[in-house]
């Protein structure tokens, strides 16, 4: 198994009475790009803050390299919350060097880590010149600063034009695979997350509905197969029995069930035979966006044998 980098345990945050993170047990491991996806207001950026120890928790624990309850940690964690706090009338090369006195690094540090951003040729000019892809750099630049193991990035991209988005997707990537760095990043654009991410946690209303990995994830949007016939539900269950649980939903007398498409004449053969009129049999492909909505709750979904839970 490999090694967890940062696990919450039963952490609970509240605002008075109101609960905006609720029990929330997250699992990053070492190398992880973790895509932390939900709606506004899900109770992210509440997340992270109490990750990084600038709220306290209502209840629960946040354990960092294997510990709870060790600031000591919170050194080998980068992070940039919102948006950076740069001081905007002095250079990039100067703001790095401010915080490499609070952070730790050497000028070599400093060089190369601005060359790793895309900086390295604009490092004597004014961050107030700065557009605000190239702030996001910066300030992850000053979150590498004391080469940390873990990078908490909330909404990277937001704000970004398109080309400011791939560059800090091939940013994210870069610093993963070459410097080693796992990655814990909320977003609401799954669209930007689907590209870089290799774990997904996804939350609703302050609590975690399900983290699934990319490879998982690419294996349930799936072809499936779309039958209407007189009980969806009956032949949901024939299927299943016959060939093994999997996926399905259920909408009036429409089933559409994860299954291998190029037997479709052998569903149909074996419902006709089982006494299931099909009126209709075609394909359907589930997006990454109907799956996160489904698993959101903002799709009807019927439940039965081998839906996901």
């Amino acid at each position: 198994m490999s090694e967890y980098i940062l696990r919450t345990l039963g952490l609970t945050k509240k605002f008075g009475a109101v609960t905006v993170v609720n029990s929330l047990n997250l699992n990053i491991r070492k190398g992880d790009i973790y895509g932390f996806i939900g709606p506004n207001g899900a109770g992210k950026t509440t997340v992270m803050k109490v990750v990084l120890g600038l709220l306290k928790a209502s209840a629960g624990e946040v354990e960092l390299f294997g510990k709870t309850g060790n600031d000591e940690a919170l050194r080998r964690v980068g992070s940039l919350i919102e948006s950076p706090g740069l001081y905007t009338e002095s250079t990039a090369l100067e703001n790095m060097k401010r915080f490499a006195i609070l952070c730790g690094g050497t000028d070599d540090d400093i060089y190369q880590l601005l060359g790793a951003v895309g900086l390295a040729e604009v490092g004597n000019k004014r961050v107030k010149t700065f557009s605000l892809g190239m702030k996001q750099r910066l300030g992850i630049a000053i979150a590498l600063l004391g080469r940390p193991e873990l990078m908490v990035l909330d909404e990277p991209v937001n704000g970004l034009d398109p080309m400011g988005m791939k560059a800090m997707r091939d940013l994210i990537q870069y610093i993963n695979k070459e410097m080693g760095v796992t990655f814990f990043i909320s977003s609401h654009l799954l669209g930007e997350l689907e590209k870089i991410s290799t774990v997904y946690g996804i939350i609703n209303k302050g609590m975690l509905v399900e983290e699934i990995t990319a490879d998982e994830l690419e294996r349930r949007c799936t072809k499936s197969l779309k039958i209407r016939c007189s009980e969806p539900k009956a032949a949901a269950d024939i299927i299943c029995s016959k060939f093994g649980e999997t996926q399905f939903q259920i909408h009036d007398d429409m089933l559409d069930i994860v299954f291998d498409v190029n037997r479709s004449a052998t569903v149909n053969k074996l419902l006709v035979d089982s006494g299931i009129w099909v009126s209709e049999l075609g394909i359907n492909i589930m997006s990454y966006e109907d799956y996160f909505l489904t698993r959101m709750g903002s799709m009807d979904v019927g439940r039965g044998v081998g839906q996901y839970a």
